[in-house]
């Protein structure tokens, strides 16, 4: 049996709950603390005397810190930086050692519960607006959206550019290069915290009172751990890389080896919010008392008598509110010759009547022997008449009021404690009946007229709710809004005898980085072809839809780039047509925005995007895909159209994204460049979040079998991008394109190779 965990020291100094606890780099053995107090405390072990100091108080937030990581040294900062979030919705960076930070990341719409640090420099946070995101350089690089409720944990596999995130929704997300690769299901509850095994697997608890082992690749749940009697709120690795320590609403922080419960170590308060295992094998735990605890194996750094035995005095006396005796009787609880008996294993709990009390007792398998761990609440039979508290659902409330909430319906229980904050309680007391938000400010005023002359929110020790939610346990906000996915694809399919031309003249692009020239599609097909292919076609679409057969010849002169009046106007009605007989007119659209008016005119139009990207959706003709896409490379011939498409960055990417599975040279190159465009414009710009965009497309477009000229486009904007950027360099290693790119380099095509050999050269420098 291993040697068991012994209380080194306490740490005293915040003045409310201690909700987060990392380890410090910079100094090593250090301990970093985030509190409800507001503030973060750096803490330096002191080995002469066996504890920990306070060397450093960080300021800054207005409201709790509920999270802080790492950052690990480079050379902005060559001691790292500590990062904390808050319920204030901010992340603020500091230097070890200075109290003031160095700069704010803002962007959350809710509490930033969750940080993670990652290889090249990036953090991801969670947070209660259901987002996590992606910061690099100070800048917010990637959104992850997905998740129904809020963002609880989070968690980076550096090696493999995977970030993950744990979610009140029940569910974890694997994501890689911004997309959600992977859904873990399986917890019944809030999953509130994550931890990186290794590259192929990692930890994760939750509400539901387990822990559970997951497999990165496949998403299958290889374990599930049992012990905790409650809400199991953090976790942390122990130095061997597989085992781990847990800490929980029951009390408790315990040891797991091998898969098994091996001590529980209980606190005389009744949440144990956080957890650490420290570098030197000790471990820490941060309470709701506001005392952050460490435990040690090392006989030499065991506290002393004289703190041991006080520490087993404040587990003595501490009362167990989460153990009412509701309607248990007291004469039938065995008496103290019951702790004669050995408890079957460690951490074993029992009840004991002593008379004129009921206490609960802990088996410690370390010193054989029952260790008492507190007083039960309600004790010597007490009931409501006694001790003026009423049982409901097997716990005891200040107040249970009976509710008429809707006409015909049965009267709804509303349980409430006066330490509870009243729209807390009106919260919870809504979530739990699913009844409308619209009810919240009525519930939370019929607590405070029914409990007038009372002070309310100040309640005695024995309250210990979630200070972050208000309630025992969290229970999110609840959206009925679904994200729906609109359908852009046409039903509507067929081919016909027209082509459009697909022999642009496109400029060279340059095999040096960066590339200083747009790509444009000049070239038309012959006039005569494309309008009487839309002549063929009016006849066969909606009359609604159909043209006078005269206007067509006013779309002659758009081909050459004139305005034209009731050229546009007819052109106008043309591009709406359904998907198997528009393509002629794109063909049309995109050769007459070369003139700077038309192009103005359609930019001006607030559906002009979203018109484009239904035509490039998958399902259409290839044709029509490809002059949807090429229209798009052309609107960068015009200021009017590169705000457009900066403006609509993300739609316009997208339809590249899914443009990867066209299958013709034209189309590909299309959607080469595309991208290519908007890398030339981002090279100009400080805008690293689109510059991530632009990254992320590439990575995802290289994935599908390629013509080389359009690869080596693709390539081209990566290089365009990364030169000269390190936050660019950092951006592609996390979505791994240096190993996309690797595989050209050994292609027949010697521009292609040349081109390859060369980015993967700029990314290494």
């Amino acid at each position: 049996m291993a040697t068991p965990y012994k209380l080194r020291c306490n740490l005293t100094g915040h003045e409310k709950d201690v909700r987060v606890l990392v380890n410090s780099i910079f100094p090593e053995n250090g301990l970093i603390s985030g509190s409800r107090d507001n503030t973060s405390c750096l803490w330096v072990e002191n080995e002469a005397e066996q504890r920990f100091d306070k060397s450093l108080v960080m300021k800054g937030h207005t409201n709790f810190v509920s999270s802080i990581c790492v950052m690990p040294p480079d050379d902005n900062y060559p001691q790292g930086l500590i990062v904390t979030g808050s319920i204030d919705k901010s992340i603020l960076a500091y230097r070890p050692g200075e109290a003031e930070p160095v700069f704010k990341l803002t962007g959350h719409e809710g509490n930033v519960c969750a940080l993670a640090s990652g290889k090249f420099g990036f953090l991801l946070s969670g947070s209660w607006d259901k987002t996590a995101r992606v910061w690099l350089n100070q800048k917010c690089v990637m959104v992850l959206e997905g998740h129904q409720m809020a963002v609880w944990a989070v968690g980076i596999i550096s090696g493999q550019g995977v970030m993950l995130t744990g979610s009140a929704d029940k569910t974890i997300k694997s994501w890689k290069a911004g997309k959600c690769v992977q859904t873990f299901t399986g917890h019944e509850d809030c999953v509130r915290a994550i931890a990186v095994i290794s590259e192929g697997e990692f930890l994760s608890c939750s509400n539901d009172a387990t822990i559970r082992r997951w497999a990165i690749s496949s998403g299958d749940c290889l374990a599930i751990y049992y012990g905790h009697t409650n809400y199991v709120y953090c976790l942390s690795i122990l130095p061997n890389g597989q085992d781990f320590i847990t800490g929980g609403e029951d009390r408790t922080m315990r040891v797991w080896r091998d898969g098994k419960c091996v001590q529980t170590l209980y606190h005389p308060c009744e949440s144990v919010w956080t957890v650490c295992a420290l570098t030197n094998g000790d471990i820490a735990s941060g309470s709701s008392d506001g005392i952050i605890r460490i435990f040690t194996q090392a006989p030499e750094r065991v506290a002393n008598a004289e703190i041991l035995a006080a520490h087993e005095a404040s587990l003595a006396s501490a009362p167990v509110a989460s153990q009412p005796l509701g309607d248990i009787k007291v004469e039938d609880l065995p008496g103290p010759e019951s702790l004669k008996k050995p408890g079957k294993k460690d951490g074993q709990t029992t009840m004991v009547n002593n008379g004129s009390t009921v206490d609960v007792y802990q088996w410690d398998a370390s010193q054989s022997k029952w260790i008492k761990i507190g007083n039960v609440v309600g004790s010597s039979g007490s009931t409501q008449s006694t001790s003026g508290k009423t049982l409901f659902e097997g716990k005891e409330y200040d107040y249970v009021f009976t509710v008429d909430i809707k006409e015909g319906s049965p009267p709804l229980k509303l349980p409430y404690n006066i330490a509870e904050d009243p729209w807390m309680a009106a919260q919870k007391f809504l979530y739990k009946h699913d009844l409308a938000q619209v009810f919240l400010d009525q519930v939370a005023h019929f607590i405070i007229d029914n409990t007038k002359g009372v002070t309310l929110g100040t309640g005695s020790a024995l309250s210990h709710s979630d200070p972050f939610t208000g309630g025992d346990r969290y229970i999110p906000g609840k959206d009925e809004t679904t994200d729906m996915m609109m359908d852009v694809s046409d039903p509507f399919t067929g081919s016909g005898r027209y082509v459009p031309d697909g022999q642009d003249s496109v400029k060279q692009t340059s095999s040096h980085f960066p590339v200083r020239d747009f790509i444009y599609f000049d070239s038309a097909s012959p006039v005569e072809q494309i309008l009487g292919k839309l002549k063929e076609f009016n006849k066969s679409v909606d009359p609604d839809l159909q043209v006078p057969e005269k206007s067509f010849e006013s779309l002659v002169p758009l081909l050459s780039g004139q305005s034209n009046d009731e050229g546009l106007k007819t052109l106008e009605t043309l591009i709406t047509w359904p998907q198997d007989c528009v393509f002629p007119a794109l063909d049309i659209l995109r050769i007459s925005i070369k003139n700077q008016a038309i192009c103005s005119l359609f930019c001006s139009q607030p559906s002009f995007v979203d018109l484009l990207c239904q035509h490039a959706s998958q399902g259409n003709q290839q044709a029509c895909r490809m002059l949807a896409m090429r229209t798009f490379a052309n609107l960068f011939r015009h200021p009017e159209g590169v705000a457009l498409a900066m403006k609509e960055i993300d739609s316009i990417l997208q339809s590249a994204i899914v443009g990867k599975d066209l299958t013709t040279k034209n189309a590909q190159l299309a959607v080469a460049a595309v991208i290519l465009n908007y890398c030339v414009k981002l090279a100009r710009v400080d805008d690293l979040e689109s510059k991530s965009k632009c990254l992320q497309a590439v990575g995802e477009v290289l994935t599908a079998t390629l013509d080389p000229e359009a690869v080596f486009r693709l390539l081209a904007g990566v290089g365009t991008l990364v030169t000269g950027d390190d936050g660019c360099k950092a951006l592609a290693h996390s979505i791994d394109l240096p190993d996309l790119i690797a595989k050209f380099q050994i292609s027949d095509i010697a521009k292609l190779a040349e081109c390859a050999l060369q980015l993967s050269k700029t990314l290494a420098s």
